[in-house]
């Protein structure tokens, strides 16, 4: 089992950038595939990127690619969202989301991951 918490969201501007921490316990974390997802007023939660556990393979939303950059740190039970010519769209609560056996093409969906953080808002607006 694993517990995760978020950090790192905040206001900025358009074009601005901002990095997301997911802290994460457990004695197994090394083995757990790790995704952020986010979730807008009114609309479902959508994956934005994920990170095997050996972080040999990143898959991305198409809305991100080239933005954001997911990487993790297994020494330190850290897994980052670095974020880039941030827009209004990525205007959301963030989520990070952590389980084991999650087969590579499951990655994307929501329902592969048992262990949730509370999230942390980011907010792109002039």
């Amino acid at each position: 089992q694993v517990h995760v918490v978020e950090s790192g969201g905040g206001l900025v501007q358009p074009g601005a950038s901002l990095k997301l921490s997911c802290a994460a316990s457990g004695r197994t974390f090394s083995q757990h595939t790790i995704a952020w997802f986010r979730q807008a007023p009114g609309t479902e939660r959508e994956f934005v990127a994920g990170i095997r556990w050996n972080s040999r393979t990143t898959i991305y939303a198409d809305s991100v690619k080239g933005r954001l950059t997911i990487s993790r740190d297994n020494a330190k039970n850290m897994v980052y969202l670095q974020m880039n010519a941030l827009k209004p769209d990525d205007t959301a609560v963030y989520y990070c989301a952590a389980d084991t056996g999650v087969i590579l093409s499951n990655t994307r969906n929501r329902a592969a991951y048992d262990y949730w953080g509370q999230g942390t808002q980011v907010t792109v607006s002039s």
